[in-house]
């Protein structure tokens, strides 16, 4: 395992994970760590505008010349959490090496042009950070008004080389057309949450307390049906819309 890579080895599958991301002719397609090309390929049928970028030099110079006269990709031998996010819309697919799947994901979530996202991650992973588990992180609650993120197919661990101790799973993000909040509310809206998640007294409602009148709290909690004691991983995105826009009238 390079890089903390494991590489998937199920052709089916790879060809699957490309349809399901929705990816055509028209669009740019950004790959992270490629490896030895088994979503590349796939990429390839349909779409005619792919950057790859692989850290570890030689799959780089490996799929370089494997690809040196197709017009249809540029191969980049480079760490893809250091690259500026293009200006116009493009979409990423990936078998994101598991180490830096956080980095990979907030990159995604912090670039405008961003159109979606279909990453191969940890299955537990992707469960955190698509509420599969009951619970939402911080993250996800932040970036939810204007990127919707899901739980895509498993894919079990022995699909891969070297074989992970765990499952893996798809992690969809997308973004809206229409943002649940107006561009003006956004940074607002993320300072509530940061206050909500900073873990003081145990409860979503106890957090918020410490900056905003309990009377007004317990109100809007009471409007977004979150008990008073509830922990901040357990309410739901939409609740989180709720209290905000009830906080802020």
């Amino acid at each position: 395992m390079l890089l903390s890579q494991n590489f998937l080895t199920n052709s089916d599958i790879a060809r699957r994970i490309v349809r399901s991301s929705g990816v055509g002719p028209d669009d740019l397609v950004l790959e992270v760590g490629p490896g030895d090309g088994m979503l590349t390929r796939h990429l390839l049928e349909v779409v005619d505008r792919v950057r790859a970028y692989e850290k570890d030099r030689g799959y780089a110079e490996r799929l370089r010349a494997r690809y040196a006269d197709d017009h249809r990709i540029r191969l980049f031998h480079r760490d893809f959490r250091t690259l500026p996010a293009p200006d116009e819309p493009f979409a990423v697919v990936a078998n994101v090496p598991f180490a830096v799947t956080t980095d990979i994901v907030r990159w995604c979530l912090s670039a405008r042009k961003l159109t979606s996202a279909t990453l191969l991650t940890q299955r537990e992973f992707a469960c955190k950070h698509s509420g599969a588990y009951g619970r939402w992180s911080k993250l996800a609650v932040t970036h939810w008004p204007t990127v919707a993120i899901g739980l895509g197919v498993r894919i079990g661990r022995e699909h891969f080389h070297p074989v992970p101790k765990v499952d893996a799973a798809l992690l969809h993000l997308r973004r809206r057309d229409r943002p649940l909040l107006p561009a003006s509310a956004l940074a607002d809206y993320r300072a509530l949450v940061e206050l909500g998640y900073s873990g003081v007294g145990g409860s979503l409602a106890a957090s918020l307390r410490r900056e905003l009148p309990t009377r007004r709290v317990a109100r809007a909690c009471l409007i977004a049906h979150v008990a008073g004691d509830l922990p901040v991983g357990f309410v739901r995105p939409e609740q989180w819309l709720t209290l905000y826009r009830e906080l802020r009238r």
